[in-house]
């Protein structure tokens, strides 16, 4: 019986590092689907996970060795427990990034509105009213709504048409219609406009149409511009890639693939060669064509009613550049995203206070602020002569200190908590595969990026935009700024290194 179990006593420790192999392999199987690390770091983590197995067998392999086969099963229990967090982690990463990742469609909300007094609280109890309808403005969506409208009822409903939002909500006021079909992304508009602030206090919504759309970019950029980004980023001759993407900030009433008007608009240039960012803001009133418009002005954020494309194609026809990645951001969960990093340095051009109820004081210079904090930094206009010309600035400033700290180190102390806050936060149509080798090339490559920021000018003035019945202030734009922003972006492309001097006005670039 002895010499049996002397030669049975190899089995606890064969499957002990069977377990361990096994896990092993699983390990690595999940590290190579998430594509973000560099194919020698799989290597070096692959030889270390051999060498504990080794290790481990060489301490179990025998039962009878009592004191080396505990030490074994402890060295294998603590490997299994890091292989199991490191397997949820790297389940958690992917998912969260794909979850943000390859969004290609938008949701617009088409609601159905009746005065606040009448009796019908659905959209069924609305049947034989007459609906009152935009004549012109976001046609399209209207008729899929009334389309709609009509199956839901079985018959023909009857409509009234308006050349202008003030025109509807008259309309609706003055019981010339019984409910008015709007899309929802008007709403802030409307109450824009002198004697509508109100409107929403006058009003009740029954029912809402949600209508999906892809997001279609075109190639909006002039023919003949040597500078032109293709569909696809472009490729360097030193292996890199340059990517132009939109950035759009939003506070949306709804989903976040909801059509709205978009508050920060900045165009990210990045060279992955020379690691270097550009950021070029244009101010939310910043009054030109959109691409759905005829050649009509409207105020820049009016372009997100229409859909993201919108955005970009106008933002396209404005700078001679084709824009085909956006990346969406809601600055209201926004705060959830500072916290969880632990506060972000933000650097501000003036000591001021916010002129909002929260009451903020921030210092020339560096700032150290949490995720309200940062907000309220990115959203005031009213304490600066300047006003929503370096709310732009503030705003890259918080997005410069977003990445700033996503790169450090302090970021693995938070890490679980940072991707728990990216639910609801972020959205773009860059694909999961663009993303994991852009952090791919991060690890691989390390080191820091160069962020240089810019903010187009102009002057302001009243006008009537495309998508208002009324006057408004609007921002004439300054084409020598838009030109230096064309020529920043341009250069960045190109490999050239821009400094924040030269793009502030000071100083030249070198060639990399």
């Amino acid at each position: 019986m002895s010499r049996r179990r002397r030669r049975n006593d190899w089995i606890p420790g064969a499957v002990i590092t069977i377990i361990v192999l096994m896990l092993s392999v699983v390990f690595m199987g999940l590290l190579a689907m998430t594509k973000m690390v560099p194919t020698i770091y799989m290597l070096i983590i692959g030889i270390v996970l051999v060498l504990f197995t080794a290790v481990i067998w060489l301490l179990v392999w025998h039962f009878r060795h009592k004191g080396r086969f505990i030490a074994g099963t402890i060295l294998a229990v603590l490997l299994f427990a890091v292989l199991a967090l490191g397997g949820f982690y790297i389940n958690k990463t992917r998912d969260a990034l794909s979850g943000i990742s390859g969004v290609n469609t938008e949701v617009t909300q088409i609601a159905v509105y009746v005065r606040s007094d009448d009796a019908a609280d659905s959209v069924e109890a609305t049947a034989g009213y007459n609906f009152g309808i935009l004549s012109s403005l976001d046609r399209e969506n209207t008729d899929g709504a009334v389309n709609h409208l009509n199956s839901q009822f079985g018959t023909a409903v009857q409509t009234t048409e308006y050349a202008g939002l003030t025109e509807l909500a008259d309309g609706l006021y003055k019981n010339e219609v019984g409910a008015i079909i709007l899309n929802n992304a008007y709403l802030d508009v409307l109450e824009e406009m002198d004697g509508y602030a109100d409107f929403e206090s006058k009003v009740k919504q029954v029912g809402t149409v949600d209508v999906e759309s892809e997001i279609a970019v075109n190639n909006t950029s002039s023919e003949d511009s040597n500078d032109t980004q293709t569909a696809e980023p472009v490729t360097t001759s030193r292996g890199g890639k340059v990517y132009t993407i939109y950035l759009s900030g939003i506070d949306t009433r709804g989903e976040m693939t909801a059509k709205s008007r978009s508050d920060v608009n900045i165009i990210a240039t990045i060279n992955t060669d020379t690691r270097e960012i550009l950021l070029v803001s244009t101010p939310r009133d910043y009054y030109v064509p959109l691409s759905i418009s005829n050649g009509a002005p409207d105020k820049l954020t009016h372009a997100g009613i229409y859909g993201i494309d919108v955005c970009m194609n106008t933002l396209g026809m404005l700078y001679d550049v084709d824009i085909n990645y956006y990346f969406r951001i809601n600055f209201g969960g926004f705060v959830k995203v500072i916290d969880a990093l632990g506060g972000i340095t933000v650097y501000s051009d003036y000591d001021f206070d916010s002129k909002n109820i929260t009451g903020y004081h921030f210092n020339q210079g560096a700032n150290y602020v949490n995720g309200e904090q940062a907000l309220v930094f990115s959203r005031e206009r009213y304490a600066f002569q300047e006003g929503d010309r370096q709310r732009g600035k503030n705003q890259m400033a918080v997005i410069k200190g977003v990445v700033d700290k996503a790169l450090s180190p302090e970021i693995l102390t938070s890490y679980s908590s940072i991707l728990s806050s990216l639910d609801g936060c972020f959205g773009t149509n860059i694909t999961y595969e663009e993303i994991a080798q852009l952090l791919q090339q991060q690890l691989a490559g390390g080191g820091d990026w160069t962020i240089v920021s810019y903010s187009v000018d102009g002057t302001g003035a009243t006008e009537k935009p495309y998508s208002m019945s009324q006057k408004a202030y609007v921002m004439v734009p300054d084409y020598s700024t838009v030109d230096k922003a064309k020529d920043l972006m341009a250069k960045v492309r190109n490999g050239e290194i821009v400094t924040q001097d030269e793009a502030d006005g000071t100083a030249s670039t070198e060639a990399n």
